[in-house]
């Protein structure tokens, strides 16, 4: 679904924001001795991430894509003007945080531990589960379904997807442009702030690393099919999957399966680690080459 026709490039920083203004809300409620026992409190401080994400969107929108809506531009003038407002929420983000790496102080906690699955499962390998992990696929998984209940049940939802398969008769239709512009980006807000968050309890909170995110999120969308909500998870699986399977050290699983004799030396990875960026573009351009539709047949590039 492509309400406002353009690939926008501030996209990885509106994730970048949002998170920072939860973290801040994060850290002033700690200080007031706020907490959910187990749970982040960050899930407390995130609607008013959103909320603050929200307006800073909207004003955007006011001041700069609005008056290029009503002059008909191009899609390359919105692509410009979401390359500039990426800079200037970058530059806000390092003026109000700084450039270094934040937490969110209490998203860390483990679930299982690594001892504490040896002794339960008696195997000599451990595995690990923080909260934030879990935490990440439980808030995926609803945010997800909602979505999908949203865009396919709900009256404004139809009407959005209608808009964004045929403007001209969905105008016909009585439908709204600009209710559907400004509901299109109160989704992309909220759910932006949501995976910026999320990504930030687990990973760390560091301006740079949303930037870094630009490119897996392009890739994974036109691998889906831009304009389909389904091929964008689709894509974001197989995006994921390929940077993951490409650059695991597989010594450890092939030790359970060769002799010691046969044990390859080094880590036996396909590609470094420092190459994961790279897989994502390689797949983006191998899929514009193949099939510029993506899986899903989205609008072509």
């Amino acid at each position: 679904m492509r309400i406002p026709r353009f690939s926008n490039f501030a996209h990885g920083e509106t994730m970048a924001f949002g998170t920072m203004v939860t973290i801040l809300f994060t850290w002033w409620l700690q200080g007031l001795g706020v907490s959910l026992g187990p749970l982040p409190t960050a899930l407390l401080a995130l609607p008013l991430g959103i909320a603050v994400t929200i307006g800073l969107i909207l004003i955007c929108d006011r001041w700069v894509y609005r008056y290029h809506r009503g002059q008909r531009a191009k899609p390359v003038i919105f692509l410009i003007a979401s390359l500039g407002l990426m800079f200037i929420y970058n530059g806000l983000v390092r003026i109000i945080i700084g450039p270094g790496e934040q937490r969110f102080e209490d998203g860390q906690r483990f679930i299982i531990t690594v001892r504490e699955f040896r002794e339960w499962s008696g195997l000599t390998e451990g595995l690990m589960l923080r909260s934030s992990q879990a935490l990440t696929i439980v808030v995926t998984l609803i945010a997800v379904a909602a979505l999908f209940w949203f865009l396919e049940r709900t009256r404004t939802g139809k009407s959005m997807r209608a808009y964004s398969d045929n403007e001209d008769l969905a105008l016909l239709s009585g439908i709204k442009p600009e209710r559907v512009v400004l509901i299109a980006w109160v989704l992309a807000a909220t759910l932006a702030t949501l995976a910026g968050v999320l990504y930030g309890l687990d990973k760390g909170f560091s301006p740079i690393n949303y930037f870094h995110l630009l490119l897996p999120i392009f890739a994974a969308a036109i691998v889906g099919g831009l304009g389909s909500p389904l091929g964008a998870v689709a894509g974001g699986f197989i995006v994921a999957f390929s940077e993951v399977l490409l650059t695991y050290a597989y010594r450890r699983f092939l030790s359970y399966l060769l002799p010691e004799p046969w044990m390859p030396e080094g880590l036996v990875q396909f590609l470094s680690t420092n190459y994961k960026f790279a897989i994502s573009f390689v797949i983006l351009v191998l899929v514009l080459l193949i099939r510029p539709t993506g899986i899903f047949r989205g609008k072509t590039i």
